[in-house]
């Protein structure tokens, strides 16, 4: 199967050379304009996403990020690719040939070099019945591991996907294709294995079918990062809503609710919002936690400079002031 190369940095708009900031601010601009919850024009935009968080997944990992770089840099010249094909044959001889998934979220190209794997963790499974002479042994077939990417908003809900799996029959070589669908139960965690018994690869002499385990990757929202069932999220305020205290909303997964920003506050201060975070394992739900992040302005007016200027000459207040 003809996979299509996947180039992470121009889907970020970034430099090979880019650093671990400038990957993650780039994710979250591109983020923020194509997440499916917020994006002006849903046409296309769901795809979009996926085809971010993917070059996300990739790029601020090292371990894959050094991998995919090995790899991109010798992806045009011949040798590499009969590297890769000799690769390729003895990952199918030993790990039971290649295995491709739609409806997970990655690429055929992210599957293939950082996605799905055949193993058999227990054993081959093997059984049989005492009796004739020569009667062959029923091996269980091999278990079968891939990734689906998870939103936030299926954690909180849960949801059912649709996947197409692709793998060779072991009895006669020819390609199978299969539906599958997948229950995303609500509260599932980061690198939760959700197993879909019997769906792996057929067994031989009579065994049984292996298992098909998904291991979850939570897809990165722009506004929240993920602890447990808590969700934290980076509130920008202005320096006079945080020295006048102020009203302002802020995002939840539930849509935006309001807060009173008290006068004085500082950066680093932590609001705690009960109850609203992701599903929890005793039925109830985690906290959001808004952490106060100060932004100043980049461009003034001579006007707006003046103010500045004579709010600093009347102020006595010192940040540096020591005892």
């Amino acid at each position: 199967m003809s996979v299509a190369f996947q180039n992470y940095y121009d889907i970020l708009g970034v430099a090979p050379t880019a650093s671990e900031l400038e990957i993650k601010n780039a994710f979250r601009s591109l983020a923020r304009k194509y997440h499916p919850d917020v994006a002006k024009d849903k046409t296309g935009a769901e795809s979009k996403f996926k085809e971010i968080n993917e070059a996300n997944a990739v790029l601020s990992d090292p371990d894959k990020r050094r991998k995919y770089d090995e790899l991109g840099a010798n992806w045009n010249h011949p040798e590499r690719q009969a590297e890769q094909r000799d690769s390729r044959f003895h990952r199918a001889t030993e790990e039971g040939s290649e295995f491709h998934f739609d409806g997970t979220g990655f690429s055929d190209f992210f599957e293939q070099f950082f996605g799905s794997r055949g193993h058999q963790p227990n054993g081959f499974g093997q059984a049989w019945s005492a009796g004739a002479e020569g009667e062959e042994y029923a091996q269980r077939g091999r278990d079968i591991e891939s990734d689906i990417l998870v939103t936030l908003d299926e954690v909180l809900h849960g949801s059912e996907r649709t996947i197409r799996l692709q793998r060779p029959d072991p009895r006669t070589g020819e390609t199978m294709t299969q539906t599958l669908k997948v229950r995303i139960p609500a509260g599932v965690r980061e690198a939760q294995l959700i197993r879909l018994a019997g769906k792996g690869q057929p067994g031989i002499g009579g065994g049984d079918s292996g298992n098909l385990y998904l291991r979850v990757t939570l897809a990165k929202h722009p506004d929240f990062r993920v602890r447990g069932a808590n969700l934290y999220h980076d509130m920008d305020l202005s320096p006079w809503e945080a020295v006048l205290g102020a009203s302002i909303r802020i995002p939840t997964l539930d849509g935006t609710v309001s807060l009173r920003i008290p006068p004085g506050t500082t950066a680093g201060q932590e609001f705690r919002l009960r109850g609203i975070g992701l599903p929890t394992d005793q039925g109830t739900r985690g906290d959001l936690h808004a952490i106060v992040s100060i932004q100043t302005p980049s461009h003034l007016t001579p006007d707006q400079k003046s103010l500045w200027e004579q709010l600093a000459a009347k102020s006595t207040f010192n940040p540096r002031k020591t005892l």
